[in-house]
This record gives structure tokens, C-alpha cells and sequence, in this order.
């Protein structure tokens, strides 16, 4: 049942902000290891000019901050869509390993939102320059780094 309240209060803030022009119709929230709703987001990539304010994201901050840590392992996120690319990499790292969604991939394409163009680009080895053009440099200085962290027992996250 926690599932579908905290789904729809997803779309209610979804709503809210795209009444405001803030973001698109995204919304999420994250259910704590005991079931309870710990945050409620959207997003809001217009209003705050910055594109990495994906509804996940903004919820992943938030219970970040509730919780005390990155660590999110035990927790629920709840999408009102399939998450794109770097949302999926946000919940990979936050150690989510439950996502109920609404929209599909497709729906989002539907409507003019890119997440299908990079997911091919990625399924294609990321090759296409005129998309992203990725180049190595000072790699050993960069090495330098790991390797101090390392050294230093660095928490891997």
C-alpha cells in the first residue's frame, strides 16, 4: 500500500510543479527500509536552470539528507516514470535496488524527452562524436589520485 501512496504523492508533485513551469511530468519518492515515505520530489530542471534536477535525483538528495547517508540500501524509489540514463546511474550508486515506475521509456519518448536517444547512444559503444566527444588526458596524474585515496582508506561508495 506505501507504494501506491508514495506514487501518488509523486504525481501530485509533479503536478504542482509543472503548474509553475518548474520541470517536466516527473515525480518521485523514496520509501525508507520500514516502508515509510522519507521524500517526495519532482523535477525542477526549469526553475533551477540545471539539468541534473531529475525528480529521482532531487529524492535521492533529500533522503540522503534524512537518512545521514549516500547509502540508501533497504530503500523504494517510486517514479511516476522509467528512469533515464543518469537517473539509473544515480540509483545504482545510491545502493537502490527497487524501483517501481509509471510511464515507460517509450511514453517519455512520445513526447518529445530524449531518454531513448541515450540509451542508444549508449547501447552503441558511445562512439558518435557529434553526440559526445570523450577524450583521455593526464591519465597517470589522475591515477596519482586514486591511488592516494586508496591509501588513505577511502570509502568506496
Amino acid at each position: 500500500m506505501q507504494k501506491k501512496e508514495a506514487m501518488k504523492m509523486a504525481i501530485r508533485k509533479a503536478q504542482e510543479t509543472m503548474k509553475r513551469n518548474y520541470g517536466g511530468p516527473f515525480g518521485a519518492a523514496i520509501l525508507d527500509p520500514n516502508g515509510q515515505i522519507i521524500a517526495v520530489a519532482s523535477n525542477t530542471v526549469l526553475k533551477d536552470h540545471d539539468a541534473t534536477a531529475h525528480a529521482e535525483i532531487n529524492a535521492i538528495r533529500q533522503a540522503s539528507l534524512a537518512l545521514g547517508t549516500h547509502d540508501l540500501s533497504g530503500c523504494i524509489l517510486v517514479a511516476t516514470a522509467y528512469p533515464c540514463p543518469m537517473c539509473l546511474g544515480a540509483i545504482i550508486w545510491a545502493n537502490i535496488k527497487s524501483v517501481v515506475y509509471g510511464a515507460r521509456k517509450e511514453d517519455a519518448d512520445h513526447i518529445g524527452f530524449r531518454d531513448d536517444f541515450m540509451y542508444q547512444f549508449i547501447r552503441e559503444g558511445m562512439q558518435d562524436r557529434e553526440v559526445l566527444s570523450l577524450e583521455e588526458s593526464e591519465r597517470e596524474a589522475c591515477l596519482a589520485l586514486f591511488k592516494e585515496y586508496q591509501e588513505r582508506s577511502g570509502t568506496i561508495y
